[in-house]
């Protein structure tokens, strides 16, 4: 290395690095740590602020931010929409194909069969107030979409552009939002910067409501490369209480070219919408994993979602019977189950292969199963994602408040356990986020009415800013590319997130724990782009840390959360929840709450719902 280097001695770099003899013992073994000095393309100190001032800020341009903001605006307040992306065009909302509506004229089952059958295939694990929910108010939200020509199309942006130009609700494009602020115990804000522009923005709001989306660790073919955890990490950084981090997204990919997203979503991405009925499944959990895990090699599936298998072994996780035939519907439970747990292990007893369902890729009407593919498959490829709707903030009731006053989450970024620990419902995705998102935005309009404006001081500010614009300062450091690399090295193997062991998590803890307190601090940004990347980064390692302890604090597996030194279900004790949150020494806490309760604002205090 040059003696000197834009003006930077090497002794300078060396104290920069954390202190030169653990980085020099590390270079001296060939490592490729990415420590290099910043170059910064613009100066930050000359970046512009500006403050924005609304009733109702909604975070988030997918299905669940259009309804929000549409719903609220009619409730009567002043609204503003913010996306990281470009309206209907970010998150999951582009590639979902596929919303369920319940028309009670037309299906045979009742609501209350509906959220009985859904509550028996999510194991207990889904919320019924929210599964119900669901069902009441789909088909009003499906006859909005039809009125604004979401159907006549497969890109959304004209048919989510519709409501929102005729209200005149304002709306900013490419803004990564980095920071929710609270004051007086209530959120009155938040902050982030425009990818666009060289500015950093200050929304003052009386209410905020979390329309983020969920979030992976940038996994290769699928698509959720923007999605990184972003409301529920702003969230718990405030206090917020968060939940289902120990369950798992479980959409494979192709064999062939996996990181392929356009090639593994086939045609998906040229069809329109379309509506679908009650198909109540027990869909994507980790059977594919284990097969995998058992066997030692790629899975060979006969149709996805999840298809027949060729190369089955025995054991694996659970699934109630009747939903082992074609699309789930089967007969009555095998196996002398009862109550939802199977009868224990005979000494030197075996089970049998389950069997699974066989229904392929959507059609053209968007039915059928998940997307996915025949013949021989990858899984990992939405590593880091939760079930839809089982993961985000925990509410306190259902109108989709958080634990924090004036503070609501709807769709993917609430977890609501609308669908329970496991994909239960085909469709129900999209259309729970456009139900959440309406009554978060009526709610959230109403709340405002009764708030009286909050001005952030000027300290705050500032100190946001700071922590907005730090990685662009730093002199040198290490690129959000490598923290990223690393991360997903240490999460996204079969062993540590899908087939789960104590001492492999622990493991993998350790590596997480050293990325957050030796890593992140000293991620560098060059540019607005970078900025976004860093913020993203450090998003993404506090999630996996989350994923990480909730998975070895639930000893037993359960839907789309297995451990193979826990194989069974534990009724006994683990019929329960499990929250996260930020206590005040920073470190993060876990808790219990049993199922059919609501959390409290208070820690451990729980309180009976009626379903």
């Amino acid at each position: 290395m040059k003696t000197e280097t834009n003006n930077l001695s090497r002794r300078k770099f060396i104290a920069l690095a954390g202190g030169g003899v653990g980085f020099a013992a590390i270079a001296g073994l060939g490592m490729n740590i990415d420590w290099a000095l910043n170059n910064p393309e613009i100066d930050a100190d000359t970046i512009l602020k500006n403050t924005i001032n609304t009733d109702v800020l909604v975070v988030g341009g997918g299905m669940a931010g259009l309804f929000a903001a549409v719903k609220a605006h009619d409730a009567g307040a002043k609204v503003m929409l913010v996306s990281k992306g470009r309206l209907g065009a970010s998150g999951q909302t582009p590639f979902a194909k596929g919303i369920f509506a319940y028309d009670k004229e037309k299906e045979k089952l009742s609501i209350d069969e509906f959220v009985a059958k859904v509550s028996r295939s999510a194991l207990g694990t889904n919320n019924q107030t929210y599964t119900r929910q669901l069902a009441e108010h789909s088909l009003a939200r499906v006859n909005e979409l039809k009125e604004w020509g979401f159907f006549e199309s497969s890109l959304y942006n004209k048919s989510f552009s519709k409501p929102i130009e005729e209200r005149n609700i304002p709306m900013h494009e490419r803004v990564t939002i980095t920071h929710l602020i609270k004051e007086d115990d209530r959120v009155v804000g938040a902050a982030g910067f425009s990818i666009d522009e060289q500015k950093v923005l200050f929304y003052q709001a009386k209410s905020v409501i979390l329309c983020t989306g969920a979030g992976g660790f940038k996994p290769n073919g699928f698509p959720i490369c923007d999605l990184t955890h972003d409301g529920t990490v702003m969230a718990y950084n405030i206090g917020a209480k968060v939940t289902g981090k120990e369950w798992n997204d479980g959409h494979p990919a192709r064999g062939e070219n996996p990181a392929a997203c356009y090639d593994g979503w086939g045609d998906m991405f040229e069809q329109k919408p379309s509506t679908t009925s009650i198909e109540v499944r027990h869909d994507l959990g980790v059977d594919m994993n284990y097969m995998a895990y058992m066997s030692g090699g790629v899975a060979q599936m006969g149709r996805p979602g999840m298809g027949k298998q060729e190369n089955s072994v025995s054991g694996g996780p659970y699934r109630p019977e009747e939903f082992s035939s074609e699309k789930g519907q089967g007969g009555p439970s095998k196996d002398g189950e009862k109550d939802g747990k199977r009868p224990p292990r005979k000494d030197g007893e075996d089970r049998p292969p389950r069997k699974e369902g066989e229904d392929g890729p959507p059609g053209k009407e968007g039915k059928g199963g998940p997307p996915g593919m025949g013949g021989g498959v990858v899984g990992g490829s939405s590593a880091g994602m939760s079930i839809h709707k089982a993961e985000g903030l925990v509410p306190i009731n259902d109108t989709c408040e958080s634990t924090i006053p004036g503070l609501y989450a709807a769709g993917d970024a609430l977890g609501s356990y609308m669908a329970g620990g496991i994909y239960t419902q085909i469709g129900s995705s999209l259309s729970g986020s456009a139900v959440q998102g309406a009554i978060a935005g009526e709610t959230a309009a109403k709340y405002s009415k009764n708030i009286k404006a909050h001005s952030i001081s000027a300290s705050k500010l500032n100190a946001i800013e700071e922590d907005i614009l730090a990685p662009l300062k730093k002199e040198a450091g290490y690129s959000p590319a490598w923290v990223t690399q690393t991360l997903q090295s240490i999460m996204i193997p079969n062993f540590i997130i899908y087939i789960k062991k104590e001492n492999l998590m622990k493991a993998a803890l350790a590596y997480v724990e050293e990325l957050r307190d030796h890593h992140v601090p000293h991620l560098r940004a060059s540019n607005l782009h970078e900025l976004r990347l860093a913020h993203e980064t450090k998003n993404m390692v506090i999630s996996a840390e989350m994923k990480l302890r909730a998975s070895l604090m639930r000893k037993e597996s359960r839907c789309s959360h297995y451990r193979l030194d826990y194989p069974e279900l534990d009724n006994e004790n683990w019929q329960a929840w499990i929250n996260i949150f930020k206590a005040e020494d920073g470190t993060m806490q876990l808790e219990k709450q049993p199922f059919n309760t609501w959390a409290t604002v208070e820690t451990n205090s729980k309180v009976e719902f009626n379903s």
